[in-house]
């Protein structure tokens, strides 16, 4: 990166700051049902390389998109600019930042890079977009709230960037904890932080390398089945969101469901809700299998009652399950692709990747793409030393 830096920039003080990407370890399609999610940061994101300048132009380089090229702008013309293509996320930090009162009065060459799997759905532009918060904070001097800056990067896929997306992904950025995971009210902000010490086992992040050509469409309809299940419940509960009911509740009045199917996606997201609660507390009594098992039946509920896995992902959690070490398996995600994610006994390790991936191939056709990760620190600047690119 510094060669890179030198080579677009010339030989400046520069200084080194990184953002993870984050897995969903339970708690899928809760996030807008007004239930918990449970995410935790991981060892891989992205690596910003900066300096200040004299004047007001904002250099911005990606590693990544190479023949994109040196992107550059004035501190005066932060407008969303399609050309400008993923440097908008970074762009639009800057923008609210400045926006929130805080000027940064000069402006600054970055170099990033990001080692986060392409199209796995581990959240890639939240982590460039906290990555650039936590710069600016640094060589600016500002004292951000870091829960202020989780909403701006919110705030950023949102509005400038136009996707309608919740705050897990920014938050478990921003507020991620080596060796732990958060359970997080996505509706108040809420969390807590879960000890998931990693001593003997792994974090296994499986790719499907499949488009998810299906997810879009498929989770807006999930979203209105939902919408309509609250609609019915309502005639005789007041409730506002799905995840204000417990599994008894529910089981109780379910019959005020009119459709088998609405009741199906409604089940999910009451009972994956509280699994994520069970999780909770499974960590804190240092109960990994058990923590294991409610990720086998979240993958479940989400294959059988919200309809959401497909032929790829279920081929991978499934042929997960079978081997020897495995604590637990599921989808992570909106799921129809994307990633799964396994806990896996460290020996176990490289047997596991090498049966599930000869099991997928034979089934699908293409190989998947395995991931070894740890938990790690959320965003942050990294001393000298820490350099890994």
């Amino acid at each position: 990166m510094k060669e890179t830096f030198e080579r677009l920039f010339g030989d400046k003080e520069t200084r080194l700051f990184f953002a993870p990407g984050r897995i969903n370890l339970i708690g899928e399609h809760t996030d807008y049902n007004g239930g918990h999610v449970f995410p935790a940061t991981i060892t891989y994101g992205t690596y910003a390389l900066a300096a200040k300048r004299d004047d007001r132009t904002v250099n911005l380089y990606s590693m990544n998109f190479e023949d994109k090229g040196v992107v550059s702008f004035s501190l005066d013309e932060l407008d969303f600019d399609k050309a400008h293509d993923w440097a908008n996320y970074p762009k639009g930090m800057i923008r609210y930042l400045q926006s929130e009162a805080r000027t940064s009065g000069s402006g600054f060459d970055v170099v990033y890079y990001g080692n986060i799997p392409n199209g796995a759905g581990l959240s890639s532009s939240a982590s460039i977009e906290i990555v650039t918060g936590v710069m600016l904070e640094s060589l600016f001097d500002w004292n951000l709230d870091r829960v202020e800056m989780v909403k701006i990067g919110q705030k950023v896929e949102n509005e400038f960037m136009g996707v309608n997306s919740g705050i897990m992904d920014q938050f478990a950025i921003g507020m991620g904890k080596k060796g732990a995971g958060i359970l997080l009210d996505c509706n108040t902000l809420q969390y807590e932080y879960a000890p998931l010490e990693l001593e003997r086992e792994q974090v296994i992040i499986m790719n499907t390398n499949k488009r998810r050509e299906l997810a879009d469409s498929k989770y807006n309809e999930r979203r209105g089945e939902c919408d309509l299940a609250v609609e019915q419940l309502q005639k005789e509960l007041s409730i506002e969101t799905l995840g204000e009911l417990t599994e008894e509740a529910f089981e109780a009045n379910k019959h005020l469901i009119e459709s088998e199917t609405v009741q199906k996606r409604a089940k999910h997201a009451v009972y994956e809700n509280e699994r994520t609660v069970k999780a909770l507390k499974a960590l804190k009594n240092g109960e990994l299998e058990r923590f294991g098992e409610l990720m086998n039946a979240s993958h479940v509920s989400l294959r059988d009652d919200y309809e959401v896995t497909g032929k790829e992902l279920d081929t991978l959690v499934e042929a997960a399950w079978e081997q020897r070490g495995v604590l637990g398996a599921r989808m992570t995600g909106a799921g129809f692709g994307g990633c799964a994610i396994a806990i896996v006994k460290t020996d176990e390790v490289e047997a596991f990747i090498d049966q599930v991936g000869k099991t997928y191939e034979e089934k699908i056709g293409y190989e998947a793409t395995f991931y070894v990760a740890d938990i790690g620190d959320g965003a942050r600047e990294l001393s000298a030393d820490e350099v890994i690119v």
